[in-house]
């Protein structure tokens, strides 16, 4: 069934290009949300360039508009809207089509406010149909009226959609899609639905012909990565051994795992593959085991703190990278002192901070007792306060260290200087030739920079 959809998607792909032909036509896509958003869009590109488009960073010259949507936070809403406001201006001038996908799209308000406020989209699609865009905008082309495909049933994982990669080293890759774990604050289970994982022979097979084309590091994607569960016998530990086999692969990391599914035998695997990066990302969310019971979380502050607890025994040189909700529904002083006490006590590496919004379909957004906006603002404030600290603290240990670092190109800040980023993550940035981009170097640090750290080749 999926080869036959697929095949049926390229035959699409070729009618487009027929009628495309010998057009100078250019799209626009805006990518909001997280990784997983980042992957689908680069699939996008793949069939949009396959159909005759090319890629171009102004809206303004665009022939089609695509926005690959995100809904974990209120102001993702905003931002559509907003540039779709945008377009309505530039459709008029040009007739540009206009295409809308993504997560926001499986929500039905989200829908319904399109149809009635901006009726001048040609084409809606959910995180469902995502690989039949070639099908809708061939329709939308030929039948000239609006397109509406989104199906509320977990979508079928397909293989062999062209891909655009945006970097030519670093690559990601999705090895499941949905979450099952409905915690209470979050929309993805509604509108990515249930777990499904890739079969790791199809999961592995992309990475050796990402390895062939000269990549050196991938990250492997998924709500919750570490419940992969490819076979019976083949859960997420094997399949991490097996993405360090492959020949030309340096680095090995992967977001976002669950630490209620962080297993031994994932522990062990990491703490013997040196690939595997040294940054793990073990997503807190609060620091109080009341605030975590009421997000659903399935862990205890205490189980947490021994989580990491054993990761760093069985891990020495491990650090930690986190997620953390300020603002929680319910959330009174003395919990967010439990959240600073974690901070103080993981020392996280890095901390990704939210301030809590609430989310129409979400059993949180039902909560009566919401926090205020002022206060929410403030322990926001307290808490990046402190993780400043800590950041300034913890980049004082890689003084003086040989990192080793894939050149991933040049500053973005300064062209005459190189980047990369050491196994836990960190920024650095160092004179060289350019000739070392795409290379594993060693690197001497030699100054805190607060988010990044200088060095010189060693």
């Amino acid at each position: 069934m999926n080869n036959i959809e697929i095949t049926k998607q390229k035959e699409y792909i070729e009618k487009v290009k027929e009628i495309n032909k010998n057009k100078k036509l250019n799209y626009y896509i805006l990518t909001m949300g997280c990784q997983l958003n980042e992957n689908d869009s680069e699939k996008l590109c793949g069939m949009l360039e396959e159909m005759g488009y090319n890629k171009c960073e102004d809206m303004k010259q665009a022939d089609l508009v695509l926005f690959n949507t995100c809904c974990v936070r209120e102001n993702a809403e905003d931002k559509l809207f907003g540039k779709i406001g945008e377009v309505k201006k530039i459709k008029e001038d040009k007739g540009v089509i206009l295409a809308i996908g993504g997560c926001m799209m499986q929500e039905e308000h989200i829908v319904e406010k399109l149809n009635k406020s901006y009726p001048f989209y040609d084409i809606i699609f959910g995180t469902h149909t995502l690989h039949k865009f070639p099908e809708d905008l061939y329709n939308a082309i030929c039948e000239n009226k609006k397109i509406e495909d989104v199906i509320n049933i977990d979508g079928e994982i397909y293989e062999g959609l062209p891909i655009k990669r945006e970097d030519n080293i670093k690559a990601s890759v999705t090895i499941m899609y949905g979450c099952n774990n409905f915690c209470t604050y979050c929309i993805v289970p509604y509108v990515r639905g249930r777990e499904r994982s890739r079969k790791p022979e199809d999961i592995l097979n992309e990475i050796r012909n990402l390895a062939e084309k000269g990549y050196k590091e991938i990250t492997l994607l998924g709500q919750n990565v570490n419940s992969y569960k490819g076979r019976e016998d083949y859960g997420f530990d094997k399949l991490l051994e097996d993405v360090c086999k492959i020949d030309g692969i340096e680095i090995v990391r992967f977001v976002s795992p669950h630490p209620k599914d962080f297993t031994d035998d994932v522990i062990d695997v990491i703490a013997k593959n040196k690939k595997i990066s040294r940054v793990l990302h073990l997503p807190l969310q609060s620091g109080s085991s009341n605030v975590l019971k009421a997000m659903n979380r399935k862990y205890t502050k205490e189980q947490y703190l021994e989580l990491v607890k054993k990761i760093k025994t069985k891990i020495p040189d491990v650090v930690f990278s986190t997620d953390i909700i300020v603002g929680f529904p319910g959330e009174k002083e003395e919990d967010f002192e439990e959240t600073l006490d974690v901070v103080k006590k993981v020392k996280f590496e890095q901390v990704f901070m939210f301030i809590y919004s609430r989310r129409v379909g979400t059993r949180a957004d039902k909560m009566e007792n919401q926090i205020p906006e002022e206060i929410k603002h403030k322990r926001f404030d307290k808490l990046k306060e402190l993780v400043e600290k800590q950041t300034i603290e913890n980049n004082e240990k890689y003084i003086g260290t040989i990192q080793k670092i894939l050149v991933e190109g040049e500053s973005k800040n300064n062209n005459k200087m190189l980047t990369g980023r050491t196994s836990t993550n960190k920024v650095v940035v160092f004179e060289g030739n350019k000739e070392l981009i795409n290379n594993v170097i060693n690197i001497k640090i030699v100054e805190n920079c607060l988010w990044y750290l200088k060095g010189k080749i060693s």
